[in-house]
């Protein structure tokens, strides 16, 4: 545990973190973890895949959001229960297997708070990637063949999904240079980051 090394990536949407973790994974030769966790999760927390995928990477403190879901937050307080909302379960199931998975391995994390989650932990480095919105807005307009009005409006709604996701489950600001250890602006080109 002590000697395995860790790498957290949080990314902003259209930044090419995704494609920076995968090079970089192949480069040193561990393993990247992003989707993965979510699979995983689901094995060990018994939570549906389905319902997994539906709250990862979502912040789920809102009156809207949990109607919208089918989960009523006042039920619990109805009925006399103990309510733990779905998404709490779907973050502390996530952050177990994180957990776990740096006890075992040397490896690359992609997103879901887990710079936060290991915060304390040796030999972990944690690193932001972000970009310029307009080589973003490019990036997503190539990749998924749509208009710069549709893809700026995808990444303002993913980067604020991810913002809400980490201010809900951590004490920490999502994007803020002094929650890293290194900023990486990809405009400088995947290669010359992944050489980092």
């Amino acid at each position: 545990m002590e000697n395995n090394l860790i790498i957290t990536i949080g990314r902003q949407y259209g930044s090419g973190g995704h494609e920076i973790a995968r090079e970089l994974s192949e480069l040193l030769g561990i393993k990247m973890y992003d989707k993965e966790i979510v699979e995983q999760s689901a094995i060990k927390s018994g939570i549906a895949p389905e319902v997994l995928h539906m709250y990862d990477e979502h912040p789920t403190n809102s009156l809207l959001y949990s109607l919208s879901v089918g989960v009523h937050p006042m039920s619990a307080t109805i009925s006399g229960m103990h309510y733990e909302p779905m998404g709490d379960r779907v973050f502390k199931a996530q952050a177990d297997i994180i957990r776990q998975i740096a006890d075992e391995e040397s490896c690359i994390f992609v997103g879901r708070c887990a710079n936060s989650i290991l915060k304390n932990r040796p030999n972990v480095l944690s690193v932001f990637i972000h970009a310029d919105l307009e080589q973003r807005i490019t990036r997503i307009c190539e990749y998924e063949n749509i208009s710069r009005s549709k893809a700026a409006d995808i990444i303002k709604k993913a980067d604020k999904r991810r913002a809400g996701y980490c201010s809900h489950f951590t004490d920490m600001k999502w994007g803020v240079a002094t929650n890293y250890d290194l900023c990486i602006n990809s405009a400088i080109g995947y290669d010359n980051a992944a050489q980092l």
